[in-house]
């Protein structure tokens, strides 16, 4: 079998890790599972991507000699782990894209919080600004926000707590910037582990407990059903005592 040199080789152990994290897959698209501090897309640290990692490892399974083919359609903050979508064709990418910018894919998130919120359930509805040279967003006061600031909307749901945090459950109505992490550190409820906006401490591991538990949408060739649920990192300890997981 010749070797394909566009990518690097992986090792058995890394091989085997991307293997295990493929929630979905077929001729048209490639669901993964991103851990904390992967990228989606590259950046200025010149880090290896995590579609960079799984074109190298479907060269290496498909025996691809050339290059491969992985849009990114959407994509999670670095800190952030869960639900990732890569696209294997140009036609499943643009169309994709157009659904998530439509608003046809429903997005479920998990969090955990240093605080209980005061409602069990909620709307919040903000105007979000971004502050381009820190890449923070900040919540708009008033009626009528000024420059660039967009609506931002979710809801949020009190799943329990642990010895020290609360679960939030999260649905995502729009895709702001660090929409998530902003709007609940806005009712006094910090992400653990998100010193950028506001938590007390860093996590180990660099991440945040923030974490893209669900993806369901209607396949953009086939026009079926496709619904994913993505396992927990290891490091969200207590969560197993609340009698809400299903994997």
């Amino acid at each position: 079998m010749t070797e394909n040199l566009t990518y690097r080789r992986l090792s058995d152990g890394e091989y085997a890790d991307l293997q295990g994290r493929i929630l979905y897959e077929d001729n048209h698209l490639l669901i993964v599972c991103k851990k904390p501090g992967e990228i989606v897309q590259g950046d200025k640290t010149g880090d290896e991507t995590l579609g960079e990692k799984y074109q190298a490892f479907m060269a290496a399974r498909d025996a691809k000699p050339g290059k491969v083919f992985l849009g990114v359609p959407h994509r999670l903050d670095r800190p952030v782990s869960g639900v990732t979508i890569f696209a294997k064709t140009s036609k499943a990418l643009e169309r994709m894209a157009a659904m998530f910018r439509d608003g046809q894919v429903h997005k479920t998130y998990w969090a955990l919080v240093c605080e209980e919120p005061e409602r069990k359930e909620a709307l919040l509805e903000n105007w979000l600004g971004r502050n381009e040279k820190t890449n923070k967003a900040y919540i708009c006061r008033g009626d009528r926000p000024r420059g660039e600031a967009k609506l931002a909307k979710l809801r949020y749901r009190w799943l329990g707590n642990t010895q020290r945090y609360s679960l939030l459950e999260v649905e995502l109505m729009t895709g702001r910037h660090h929409q998530i992490r902003c709007q609940l550190a806005g009712i006094g409820c910090h992400i653990k582990g998100d010193l950028k906006y506001g938590a007390p401490r860093s996590n180990p591991d660099g991440g945040i407990c923030l974490h893209a538990r669900m993806v369901s949408f209607v396949h953009p060739v086939k026009k079926t059903q496709v619904e994913v649920l993505a396992k927990l990192p290891d490091s969200w300890k207590g969560i197993e005592n609340l009698g809400v997981l299903q994997v």
